[in-house]
C-alpha cells in the first residue's frame, strides 16, 4: 500500500461512532478522507473535526438510488480509491419488521445489499488503483442466512435481521476475495470490538479506540498485503458461522444480490 498520506479512503457510515473514530485518525495522519453519512449538519460538523484532507458525502443507504449516485459523485471526484471502508449500518434494536425505499427489508438494505452494490460500482477505480482494500464492517453476532427468504417474511426479529445482515457481509467478502485474486485489491471482513460506545450500543464491554486500532490495522498494515478473504475479531483472525465457507450458499446470495441491486 502506498504511505498513509497518499491515500484516499471512503468510510461509509462516518458521522457518529467507529467511523468517525476512524476518520478522524486517518485525517490526522494524512489521509484523504471521504466521508459518507445520511445528514448533512452532521457531515459539515465531522469535516470541521477532522480537519485534514476531508470531503462530504450524502446518501441514504436505504435507498439504492442514492447508493449508486453515492458511487457515481466518489468516482467523478476521485479516479483513484485506496481503501473502501463499509462501515455504516444499523443496530439490532426490536421492533416490527420495517422496509427500505426499494421495498427490502430494511435491516438487510443498510447493513448489506447497499455496500454490495456500493462495493461492486467502485471496483473498477479500486482495481485501478492497486494496490487497494476493502475493509467490511461485520459483527460476531451471526445467524445463517435465509436463502430462501432473506428479506425475512417469516419468523422476523430484529436481532435475527441484524445477524443474517452481518453474516451476508462475510459471505460477500470470502466471495469477493476470491473473484479478486491477482488484481492487487483485498477484501476482509472483521469485528471491530464487543460491544463499543456508539449510537446502537446502551452498555459498552470495550472502548471504541480498540474498534479503530482492529480496523485500522485492516486499512494499513503492511503485513496484510496478500491477506484476502479472512474474518478478524479485533486484532485476531476468527472463524466466522460455517455458512460462510459454503461455497453454494455464496454462490446462491450473490446471484440474490446480483438480481436486487440491477438498475
Amino acid at each position: 500500500m502506498r504511505p498513509i498520506e497518499q491515500q484516499t479512503i471512503l468510510i461509509t457510515g462516518a458521522t457518529d461512532g467507529l467511523g468517525r473514530a476512524l476518520a478522524s485518525e486517518l485525517a490526522s495522519e494524512g489521509a484523504t478522507i471521504l466521508v459518507h453519512g445520511r445528514d448533512d449538519r452532521r457531515g459539515e460538523a465531522t469535516l470541521r473535526e477532522i480537519g485534514g484532507k476531508a470531503s462530504w458525502y450524502r446518501a441514504d443507504l436505504s435507498s439504492l438510488a442514492e447508493t449508486r449516485a453515492l458511487a457515481e459523485a466518489v468516482r467523478a471526484d476521485h479516479p483513484r480509491l485506496d481503501v473502501l471502508v463499509n462501515n455504516a449500518g444499523i443496530g439490532s434494536a426490536e421492533g416490527p419488521r420495517e422496509e427500505s425505499a426499494d421495498g427490502h427489508e430494511l435491516t438487510f438494505q443498510v447493513n448489506y445489499l447497499s455496500g454490495y452494490l456500493l462495493t461492486r460500482l467502485l471496483l473498477p477505480t479500486l482495481i485501478a488503483s492497486a494496490p487497494a482494500r476493502i475493509v467490511n464492517v461485520s459483527s460476531l453476532g451471526q445467524q445463517a442466512v435465509d436463502l430462501d427468504d432473506v428479506m425475512i417474511t417469516r419468523g422476523y426479529t430484529a436481532m435475527r435481521a441484524y445477524y443474517q445482515s452481518k453474516l451476508a457481509q462475510i459471505l460477500f467478502t470470502i466471495d469477493l476475495a476470491a473473484e479478486l485474486a491477482g488484481t492487487g485489491v483485498t477484501a476482509n471482513a472483521l469485528h471491530p470490538a464487543t460491544y463499543m460506545p456508539t449510537k446502537i450500543v446502551v452498555t459498552p464491554l470495550s472502548t471504541l479506540e480498540e474498534g479503530v486500532r482492529a480496523t485500522r490495522r485492516l486499512i494499513t498494515d503492511p503485513a496484510l498485503d496478500d491477506v484476502s478473504g479472512r474474518f478478524f475479531d479485533g486484532l485476531q483472525e476468527a472463524r466466522a458461522n460455517a455458512q460462510a465457507y459454503d461455497s453454494n450458499a455464496r454462490a446462491r446470495l450473490k446471484t440474490i444480490s446480483d438480481e436486487l441491486t440491477s438498475p
